[in-house]
């Protein structure tokens, strides 16, 4: 059986038992594309822009066959080979072990993030370019920032703050973070959870602000209402003028009953 990938400090959720069978009275029923669905979205897609990256990240290197950045229990960042792709094509790839996955938080007042392994510790460089993930806390050595690479849309150019560049090795098999210079074996691309993602969350939140029934509606206005006054309405809880224009459905309604 597949199961999920699961971090260290995330919420166990409990399971909903069945009504018995023949018995549907008892099982709560969730409609698609309800508010939930926007927050349990963990399929992968791909970041666009150093500001999309946030929460569980894949860092897919510029290598054949493709591979990510990864690390061990006990802190060893190795090159861990990709399974989980369509036609081996590295843009479509999720992990399959949740040691490929890094949980990319932004430091605040800055553009530079740190990466917390699936063990609950910090990736960092030193002074030689080598790396490591045994860190509890956050450092110099512990940040880094995602450049937009300046020749291909959607990679990018990890950077140290010794301004030095994260460059997986011609053979494919080591990674090092002492690049001088942006090369190709220097860009990556950061694969992410589509929950996360700025413009990806910001739409299904207002689709989920548009759902709600006719009879939600009228329940509020206190009357039936026709096909254009919910169209109104439900465009005006996705625009945020909901408040102004169920006033003017409500005064609307007075005015056609005492005329």
């Amino acid at each position: 059986m597949v199961r999920p990938l699961a971090f260290k400090g995330d919420k166990k959720i409990k399971k909903r038992k069945l009504a018995p069978s023949g018995d549907n009275s008892q099982v709560e029923k969730r409609p698609r594309d309800s508010p939930l669905d926007a927050r349990e979205d963990d399929s992968w897609v791909t970041a666009d822009a150093p500001g999309d990256i946030n929460g569980p990240i894949v860092i897919v290197l510029r290598s054949t066959p493709p591979s990510c950045l990864a690390c061990d229990a006990g802190g060893k960042v190795f090159v861990s080979e990709l399974e989980n792709m369509v036609e081996d094509d590295p843009t479509t790839a999720e992990p399959h072990d949740m040691r490929q996955v890094w949980i990319a938080s932004r430091i605040t007042g800055t553009d530079n993030l740190g990466l917390k392994g699936h063990h609950g510790r910090y990736l960092s460089c030193d002074n030689v370019g080598s790396f490591s993930a045994g860190t509890e806390a956050m450092s110099p050595d512990e940040t880094f920032t995602f450049l937009a690479a300046p020749d291909t849309l959607s990679t990018f150019n990890i950077q140290t703050q010794r301004k030095k560049f994260i460059a997986v090795d011609a053979s494919g098999k080591d990674v090092r973070g002492d690049a001088e210079s942006i090369s190709p074996n220097t860009t990556i691309q950061i694969r992410m959870q589509a929950r996360f993602k700025p413009k990806l969350k910001a739409s299904k939140e207002l689709k989920a602000k548009g759902k709600i029934s006719r009879t939600e509606l009228e329940e509020v206005v206190g009357r039936k209402l026709d096909d254009n006054e919910v169209r109104k309405l439900k465009k005006a809880r996705v625009e945020g003028d909901y408040h102004e224009v169920l006033l003017l459905v409500k005064v609307k309604g007075k005015h056609d009953k005492y005329s």
